[in-house]
């Protein structure tokens, strides 16, 4: 009769890892329906190639490094992630803040989620050149070096050879459209996949 129990109990007390998307507008779908972003896009795949693995988007447009610092122990408390793809300076580097306080907010960030067992996916994001070549190229650097820093998976640019072709970005010049979305899925899932093998 025990031996019966336990085995009805055991489907109930598996839980599937939890990946965690950590971004801005970039991962939040901004413009487009939510099932046409690139998280919603790996979710589908991953149900396919990963299916013990939830994804949970806890992107907001809009955010900052500041904010996502503000509110990082809430969602790793509330998440219990195993991974946590990275993906968040873009609105700092858009208003001119100090490439030397996004690096300290996102390393922090980084920090905190190892301390709660967590790996992290860094993805990095780089801004239009008429901010001058001085910023973007620090804005640019302060990425990599936070991926050496720390030994991180790294995604340099996140819209590398996507940002500059035809039809993929909206009107903005900032945002990626609908059709561009299953490209960043692939960068982000070539990126992903050596790690989901590493859980145990």
């Amino acid at each position: 009769m025990t031996l019966v129990l336990m085995a009805a109990l055991l489907p109930v007390l598996a839980q599937a890892n939890t990946l965690v998307v950590y971004g801005d507008s970039l991962s939040a779908a901004y413009g487009m329906a939510e099932e046409d972003g690139w998280v919603s896009l790996l979710e589908e795949r991953m149900t396919q190639e990963a299916p013990e693995w939830d994804v949970v988007n806890a992107s907001i447009s809009g955010e900052t490094t500041d904010g996502g610092l503000r509110r990082i122990d809430r969602m790793l408390e509330s998440q219990s992630p195993e991974l946590v793809i990275l993906e968040l300076g873009g609105n700092d580097g858009l208003r001119g803040k100090d490439p030397a306080t996004i690096h300290a907010n996102l390393t922090s960030m980084v920090e905190r989620i190892r301390a709660d067992g967590a790996r992290v996916l860094l993805v990095g994001i780089e801004i239009p050149p008429n901010y001058g070549r001085a910023y973007t190229d620090a804005f640019r650097q302060q990425y990599q070096t936070l991926a050496e820093e720390k030994d991180l998976a790294f995604i340099p640019f996140l819209l590398e050879a996507i940002h500059n072709r035809d039809g993929m970005m909206q009107d903005d010049g900032i945002h990626p459209t609908a059709q561009a979305q299953p490209l960043i899925r692939d960068r982000v899932w070539q990126a992903l996949q050596p790690l989901l093998a590493e859980t145990d």
